[in-house]
C-alpha cells in the first residue's frame, strides 16, 4: 500500500500508549484511506495535517487526493451533506476508489 518500508513505519500506528496516530509522538505522517491521502501530522493537539505530494524518504509521487472525488461521487448519488448523513458503507473507507463504486 506504501511507496516504501519507511513510509509505511512511520505512518502506522503500534503504539500501546496511544489510542490514536495524532497523540502519538512516533507516527509522523497521517495515510487517510478514504481520501487516499498523505499528510504530514501538525502537532497542534487536533487531527491537523499538511499534505504531502510526495514521499519524504524514497521520493516518489504519492497519490492525489481523492477528497473533491468523494464529496462529487456522492453529491451524484444524491447526498448533499455526507458528514451529516447515513451514507453507504463503501465511502466509510477507501473501497470506494478501489472498487469505483460511483
Amino acid at each position: 500500500m506504501h511507496c516504501c518500508e519507511s513510509m509505511m513505519a512511520v505512518s502506522s500506528l503500534s503504539c500501546d500508549q496511544h489510542k490514536n496516530e495524532f497523540e502519538c509522538p512516533d507516527v509522523l505522517v497521517s495515510y487517510n484511506e478514504k481520501f487516499d491521502e498523505y499528510g504530514l501530522i501538525i502537532r497542534d493537539g487536533g487531527t491537523a495535517i499538511s499534505l504531502i505530494k510526495y514521499c519524504p524518504y524514497c521520493g516518489s509521487s504519492l497519490p492525489c487526493s481523492k477528497r473533491d472525488l468523494w464529496f462529487d461521487a456522492l453529491e451524484k448519488l444524491g447526498f448533499d451533506n455526507p458528514t451529516e448523513q447515513n451514507i453507504p458503507e463503501e465511502f466509510l473507507s477507501g473501497k470506494w476508489h478501489h472498487e469505483k463504486t460511483f
